[in-house]
This record gives structure tokens, sequence and C-alpha cells, in this order.
């Protein structure tokens, strides 16, 4: 089995890299448009990096394809 390193990013470090609040953030999880949360522990959660920049990455193909 392959190993690889997986980043949290914690809800304020992910609203600041995608310029949303964070109740934007929980409706868009909700409604299955942004990637799940991870639970870190029974008070603390976050977003996997990997989802995070690949959801930055759609959202800007999504421009460059409307462009055409």
């Amino acid at each position: 089995m392959k190993s690889t390193s997986q980043r949290i990013l914690r809800v304020k470090e992910t609203q600041a890299r995608v310029g949303l609040g964070r109740d934007s953030l929980y409706r868009m999880v909700k409604n299955g448009t942004f990637p799940k949360i991870v639970k870190i522990g029974a008070r603390a959660s976050g977003f996997l990096e990997s989802e995070v920049e690949a959801f930055i990455a759609s959202r800007v193909a999504a421009r460059d394809s409307s462009k055409q």
C-alpha cells in the first residue's frame, strides 16, 4: 500500500484560500458543491488541501471554458 501525506487545512485557512465565509463554505459542503469536512477531533475539523486545490482548479477551468 502506497502512503501519501495529506495536509488538513483548518476552516479559517480554507476560507482564506477560497475567499468564502464560514456559512457559505458549510452551505456548499451540504449542497455537495465543496469537498467534505474531515473531522480532526471532537471540536475540530478541516478540509483536505488536495481537495481544496482541486476545487479551486475546477472553478478556474469552468471560467476558462466559458470564454470560448
